[in-house]
């Protein structure tokens, strides 16, 4: 395991954590597009709860790769589908926003398996 694996592993998953905190607290910056994407209120705790579990789970990837494996991919997908979920909303100016969290993780994924 290399010091850059550890550095983005934890920065990313300090910047997902942070990202599911929004979420689970109602930022206003974060439900206001969600209301507009369509996302049902009811999916909002649910998907934050994803995103704190994955951030976690990268963190405890670091001690067991395999949970940081299956961390990194589950997260990568999710934001994947937040890109769907935006593109089909027609909400195209949005669409950075879920990369500046899956890039992070994709390397922290590129990383563990360079490892």
């Amino acid at each position: 395991m290399s010091t850059a694996h550890v550095i983005v592993t934890v920065l990313a998953a300090v910047w997902v954590g942070f990202s599911a905190h929004s979420l689970l607290t109602r930022a206003t910056w974060v439900v206001e597009p969600l209301t507009e994407y369509g996302v049902p209120r009811s999916w909002w705790t649910v998907l934050g709860a994803a995103k704190a579990a994955g951030a976690i789970g990268l963190l405890i990837g670091l001690a067991v790769p395999v949970v940081g494996l299956a961390a990194a991919i589950a997260l990568i997908l999710y934001f994947l589908g937040a890109v769907v979920t935006i593109v089909r909303a027609r909400s195209f100016s949005h669409i950075p926003y879920p990369l500046l969290y899956l890039v992070p993780v994709a390397a922290a994924l590129a990383l563990a398996s360079a490892a």
